[in-house]
């Protein structure tokens, strides 16, 4: 193996591609293995911006290079093609630097070798032709495009597409202590609505302004909403159900409330445990399947924020929507089911259920909600105040729920997809 950093940069992006299309959280996952793991830091946060470019735009990427491949090259050639117009399309990288590269990986490894000529000509003629970029649509799985075309409208679904091939501003929730005019300028960002610093600032976090005095906590705006609609204050008792990575029990802790936070992965609890600790928050939290807690406890607040197929998060985690399958919301739709009936039963009377889906898929919210409410009288929903939550006003549904589509508040940076019911039980 070279040892030139650039070349195993590059290298290692394409590992980080091929991970997060093989399989579901597989980028992170392998972010922590050799090689990425044994990258100088910037080569590694260099990897990381490339497989993410790449992932952004793979459908564009890949139309270019079917038009100019006369039969499909192998997998580990595609790889490297695809690395290398990523980073001209997205990174502004020099064509001659990016096919440079491509051309040294297909050299140094046997199974390319034979393909480095191949890779020089498809490589250098975009970059002789132009890159003629189509529909950015093509960027999303033709299943998935299709059900949001249906969904949510052509307008609706070109704006989807534009979001998700930019990168998104970093969004950071304030403790309430925290000032937040202040920080929005020492971090470069706009306060948005609610209690939500945006911001374009990169690098590390530890870095930051206010970060080891714990005064923020890194949350997208729209899955800062759910906490916000739950109403929780001093005086409740809240359990947070799937509580983990805990950006939503920080919310909770911070108004003063006796939170409980419920995950079944205690692994994926210690980032929570770590973020109270640096916030000076407290909560309780527990280790255990949410259905099956064995506690006889009810609370006055209950926040289900359900697995789900997480297909509203592309702009962020644009892999969820190659591991998501048309099979897979149906069987996340059972799942949700369950929770939902075990979250209602911790709900006191005269409280509060605020249910959660970060999915673009009606199945996962819409239905989800309308089918609880057939089956449960005792709860009625509570009408959202989109303005009062840190959410666009176009996303408020007939019903009283809110469905924020990513595009919306596009001239400020775009949402995260959500889904977001609040039920109040009144028997």
């Amino acid at each position: 193996m070279t040892d030139d950093p650039g070349i195993q940069a590059r290298h290692a992006a394409g590992v980080l591609l091929n991970a997060a299309l093989e399989r579901r959280n597989g980028l992170d996952e392998t972010l922590g293995k050799p090689p990425v793991s044994t990258l100088a830091p910037q080569d590694r946060a260099f990897a990381r911006a490339v497989a993410m470019a790449a992932l952004r735009r793979l459908g564009e990427i890949d139309a270019v290079l079917d038009g100019r491949l006369k039969r499909p090259p192998p997998p580990a050639v595609r790889t490297l093609m695809r690395i290398a117009l990523a980073q001209t399309l997205s990174l502004g990288t020099p064509a001659f630097a990016a096919v440079s590269s491509a051309v040294k990986l297909a050299e140094r490894d046997p199974a390319t070798r034979p393909y480095k000529a191949l890779v020089n000509a498809v490589l250098r003629g975009v970059g002789r032709d132009g890159f003629s970029a189509p529909d950015p649509v093509a960027n999303f799985p033709d299943w998935l495009a299709a059900r949001w075309r249906q969904t949510w409208g052509e307008a609706a679904l070109q704006a989807m597409a534009r979001a998700a091939i930019a990168e998104p501003p970093t969004d950071l929730s304030l403790k309430p202590s925290a000032d937040g005019p202040a920080l929005a300028e020492a971090l470069e960002g706009e306060l948005m609505s609610g209690d939500t610093v945006r911001t374009r600032r990169r690098g590390d976090l530890r870095d930051w302004p206010a970060f080891e005095a714990g005064d923020w906590w890194v949350q997208d705006a729209a899955a800062a909403v759910p906490a916000r609609l739950l109403a929780a204050g001093p005086d409740h008792t809240v359990l947070d159900l799937c509580a983990a990575p805990g950006g939503k029990t920080l919310q909770l802790a911070a108004t003063g409330a006796r939170v409980t936070a419920l995950d079944r992965s205690d692994k994926r609890l210690d980032r929570l445990r770590a973020n109270l600790e640096r916030t000076g928050l407290s909560a309780e939290v527990i280790a255990t399947p949410a259905e099956a807690w064995d506690d006889p406890r009810t609370f006055d607040r209950v926040l289900l924020d359900a697995p789900c197929s997480a297909t509203g998060t592309f702009r962020r985690n644009p892999e969820a929507l190659r591991a998501t399958r048309p099979a897979d919301i149906g069987n996340l739709a059972d799942v949700q089911h369950r929770l939902l009936d075990a979250a209602a039963a911790r709900v006191a009377p005269g409280g509060r259920l605020v249910y959660c889906t970060c999915s673009l898929e009606r199945e996962e919210g819409e239905t989800q909600i309308t089918a609880f409410l057939r089956r449960n009288d005792a709860f009625r929903t509570v009408p959202a105040d989109p303005a009062a939550v840190g959410a666009p006003a176009e996303a408020l549904t007939p019903e009283g729920w809110l469905r924020i589509v990513p595009g919306q508040w596009e001239d400020r940076g775009g949402l995260d997809g959500f889904f977001v019911a609040a039920l109040e039980r009144v028997d």
